[in-house]
């Protein structure tokens, strides 16, 4: 959603438009600024300003029914927007599926799309009674990030709104970690459109995708690092003009980008390294390599260019090669850990799948046993949800079959279990862990692999089963 979708949607709860001073303060603190620096924009007093911005959360507050502050407000009408939205999209369908039937209904207003990338299904205001029946096409089958257009996205609040107020900063660097699946990369997608919605360059590189070839020296991996983020900004490689093996790698690099890179382009740059655990495995590459990219974020206090450089670091587990404290980038910025999803979130994606059963206070009772099988793991719950919502199971069925090979998670489980067969160091760590009584005392890098798979959660090195999901299923395979 970007600012004039919002105060389209707006337009729509307000008895009256804002005001002109009312929409600046809207508009500028949508983009992440501070009431001082809309102040020194519009040439008004900044407690002025602050006092409007005050006032302006008030009367959204009272207009949505909901608390709207200065810090939730885009996620608040986000959220909204995709309520509205979804409730039309179903009572089109609702209404659809009776005519197809013969039924008689009040006289349908025509589906309108308004084109947005963001929100397909905007459509007027419809005279008819709520309905709630699930359409298997509108559906998305769990798996990979989830499109930035999903009506499906739960936002992690604040979480999305601290990465763009970050990412705005000169010379700034954003730290995302959590298990695999659990949304990682479904966040980065969303900083990268922020950033290119405020004008910022982007630049993203998944290290899954590398070719093993290239972890083979530490020369080889930085020159493969900064050709493919010069293809990506469309600037020709000149590698060979800055690289000197007397100077060695990392300084090339450093040169590189600082004495070309950054020269080449007018706007800041967002740098985004995915699946930055990959490299773990190469201690003699990220011993360097990442002490070089916490020297660039410190080089950003003293020179200008590095402040057009602003970076990501996803990862799925801490890094479990000896790093210097004062060298480490996994201590320095913003720090992002992705939480399970709470009750309340897991209520409302089930709602936003048809699931009115799972409403209110009644729905968390009949959700209570999900969440005790597989914790508020995002993909786990979707991938519950789609199949409810899908109606191919029950919540009673589904529970029942879970940890079995015929249950809905049983791609899932087995190509866990293909990766444990190929490295049985790991299939006996987690073997100890899942027959044990309490916490396991494991190896510190054998706790991080299975971590970043997910399939434990650590308390230093103490570990115990993700959920009761894998408990169940790996003490069967493995005992």
């Amino acid at each position: 959603m970007n600012v004039e979708e919002a105060i389209a949607i707006l337009d729509t709860f307000l008895e009256q438009r804002l005001n002109n001073l009312q929409e600046v303060v809207f508009r500028q603190a949508w983009e992440g600024q501070t009431y001082q620096e809309i102040a020194e924009n519009a040439g008004y007093d900044a407690n002025y300003v602050k006092d409007v911005g005050s006032k302006l959360w008030r009367l959204l507050s009272q207009a949505l029914e909901e608390e709207v502050t200065k810090s939730n407000f885009r996620s608040v009408l986000r959220r909204r927007a995709e309520s509205e939205i979804f409730k039309r999209h179903n009572i089109k369908e609702a209404l659809k599926h009776d005519q197809q039937l013969g039924g008689q209904r009040e006289p349908q207003v025509p589906f309108e799309a308004k084109g947005s990338s963001e929100f397909p299904f905007a459509t007027k205001e419809l005279g008819v009674r709520e309905y709630t029946l699930p359409n298997p096409d509108f559906l998305e089958t769990p798996g990979g990030p989830v499109p930035l257009n999903s009506f499906f996205y739960i936002e992690h609040t604040p979480i999305e709104e601290r990465t763009y107020v970050e990412i705005s900063k000169p010379g700034s660097i954003i730290r995302i970690r959590a298990p695999g699946q659990m949304g990682k990369t479904s966040l980065l997608h969303r900083i990268m459109a922020h950033a290119r919605l405020v004008g910022l360059r982007t630049v993203l590189l998944s290290l899954q995708r590398a070719d093993s070839t290239i972890f083979t020296s530490l020369d080889k991996f930085l020159r493969w690092f900064c050709a493919t983020v010069s293809r990506q900004l469309n600037i020709e490689p000149r590698l060979d003009d800055y690289w000197d093996e007397d100077i060695g790698s990392k300084v090339s690099c450093t040169l590189y980008f600082q004495g070309y890179l950054l020269q080449q382009i007018d706007s800041p740059v967002v740098l985004a390294l995915d699946e930055v655990n990959r490299i773990f495995e190469y201690p003699d590459i990220s011993g360097d390599f990442l002490p070089l990219l916490r020297s660039w974020y410190e080089d950003a206090a003293e020179l200008e260019i590095w402040q057009k450089l602003r970076l990501v670091v996803v990862h799925a587990t801490e890094a479990y090669i000896p790093l210097d404290i004062n060298q480490s980038p996994f201590n320095v910025g913003l720090s992002i850990r992705l939480p399970e999803f709470s009750l309340e979130q897991v209520q409302d994606l089930a709602v936003r799948h048809g699931l009115d059963w799972a409403e209110g206070a009644v729905g968390a009772k009949k959700l209570a046993p999900l969440i005790a099988m597989i914790g508020g793991h995002p993909f786990l719950v979707r991938v519950a949800l789609y199949h409810l919502a899908r109606r191919e199971v029950s919540l009673e069925q589904l529970l029942q079959q879970a940890p079995t090979i015929g249950g809905i998670y049983s791609n899932h489980l087995r190509h866990h279990l293909a990766n444990l067969q190929e490295h049985p160091k790991l299939a006996e760590a987690l073997k100890r862990v899942v027959t044990g009584p309490a916490s396991v005392q494991l190896e510190a890098i054998t706790a991080y692999k299975l971590e970043s798979m997910g399939l434990v959660k650590l308390e230093g090195n103490q570990a115990i089963p993700s959920c009761e999901l894998y408990r169940l299923y790996f003490r069967e395979q493995l005992g």
